[in-house]
């Protein structure tokens, strides 16, 4: 019991980056899913929505700034994906891989560009950012209120793909992308709408992520991007709710791993943990075994 009384706020905290990571890691997993293509740029679009309200919130109010985040991540999502993939459609896997990895270096040099390389502070989001006092554990309420909302969003989505039309044409492409051309599925709508939910997910996940890591820098999604990367591949990529259990297990032992003092171990678990996934189960929990999975 006292260990638990000790450790209670690194599990809290645990949960909640969880949540976030699970957020951009379905953006990773759906795309993948379709495509079989890693969007290295997904992290940097969670990172120019946290950009978009740093500045947005400094001439609009707070209730404004935030659909006003969610449409321009979603836009910019849509156009990272008409600009630098729709072209490649038929291009070589590698070809579109270098692409991803442009656009990267693409946003955040332009955020670069932006802020000067200077960390910008997050706005304080009326009611998630206030500190509450939980089980004798002093938090912000955004810490409590991001695991069921992730769930939540989980749910609307796999409800999404499952009993409605463009769902059904996204799990027709994700099982043969040509013959669904072939069926008359819109190829092209379909992805777009993949990206569009993906970017809509990473600008929720910003929401939570940034009320508690208030620092927003050029490179801030490169970490966090990595690291839901890196749950998804855990989980099986391809498989969302593999990447939200991958996630969350992330989030949970990378801060148990901090409570015990070891902060500078915290990241090398991540990668160890995709190095040891890779080499015994390369599909992940949940993954299914292919013969084009890299």
């Amino acid at each position: 019991m006292d260990w638990l009384s000790r450790n209670l706020p690194y599990l809290m905290a645990g949960i909640s980056v969880g949540g976030q990571y699970a957020l951009i890691a379905i953006g990773y997993t759906m795309v993948y899913g379709i495509l079989r293509l890693i969007n290295f740029a997904h992290g940097d679009i969670f990172m120019c929505a946290g950009l978009i309200m740093v500045y947005a919130s400094t001439v609009l109010p707070i209730y404004v700034c935030i659909p006003l985040v969610i449409v321009a991540t979603v836009l910019i999502g849509f156009l990272v994906e008409r600009v630098a993939y729709k072209p490649l459609r038929s291009a070589p896997r590698m070809s579109v891989m270098i692409s991803a990895i442009g656009v990267s270096y693409l946003l955040q040099n332009l955020a670069l560009y932006i802020t000067g390389g200077l960390a910008q502070q997050y706005p304080t989001i009326p009611w998630i950012s206030d500190v509450i006092t939980v089980f004798g554990v002093t938090t912000k309420r955004v810490t409590v209120i991001t695991p069921p909302l992730v769930i939540l969003l989980v749910i609307g989505l796999v409800f999404l793909i499952k009993k409605t039309k463009i769902g059904m044409a996204m799990r027709a492409a994700s099982k043969d992308f040509e013959t669904s051309q072939l069926m008359g599925i819109k190829i092209n709508s379909v992805i777009s709408f993949t990206f569009i939910i993906g970017s809509f997910l990473a600008a929720v996940g910003s929401f939570l992520f940034f009320s508690n890591y208030t620092g927003v820098t050029p490179t801030v999604g490169a970490m966090p991007g990595l690291k839901a990367f890196v749950a998804a591949v855990f989980g099986g990529i391809g498989s969302i709710p593999g990447a939200v259990i991958g996630a969350f297990l992330i989030g949970i032992v990378e801060n148990i791993i901090k409570g015990l003092g070891w902060t500078t171990f915290s990241d090398a678990f991540t990668f160890a943990l995709l190095i040891i996934v890779l080499i015994f189960k390369p599909t992940g929990l949940f993954g299914e075994a292919a013969a084009d999975k890299v």
